[in-house]
């Protein structure tokens, strides 16, 4: 039954540590059924529930943090390639970029890209691409 009262929390609230508790309740009932006392049915529940907790919880966390993040908006545009359709100076110009056409300008006032090039973009400032 304490298994089942700890797994309501689990859903509501999505701390993974009320399933783990659940499962030394359900060890704990294990323990009962099996013909164990009440002493040791507790010493079994905080025995399997503290070392799920100290072993599954730092994994999780390690998982978790490990996952690649999805860059999204102009984020996802630094970094990609782009052609030059208008010749790109310090002061402007204009490139294909993920198949729009953007305003651009180079990362390096004096550097030019003429039409054809490939270039990389380096930032986005405002509605313009800077690409070096």
């Amino acid at each position: 039954m304490a298994a089942v009262g700890l797994g309501i929390p689990l859903v509501v609230t999505a701390m993974p540590e009320f399933g783990m508790l659940a499962i030394g309740a359900v060890a704990a009932s294990v323990t009962d059924a099996l013909g164990g006392g009440t002493v040791l049915q507790f010493v079994v529940f905080a025995i399997v529930s503290v070392a799920l907790i100290a072993v599954v919880r730092p994994i999780a966390n390690r998982q978790r943090a490990g996952r690649p993040t999805l860059a999204s908006g102009v984020d996802a545009l630094k970094g990609r390639q782009a052609v030059v359709l208008e010749r790109v100076d310090g002061q402007g110009g204009r490139i294909k970029l993920a198949g729009e056409i953007w305003s651009a300008r180079s990362l390096d006032g004096d550097r030019t890209f003429e039409v054809g090039q490939q270039v990389d973009v380096v930032d986005i400032d405002g509605a313009t691409a800077v690409v070096m």
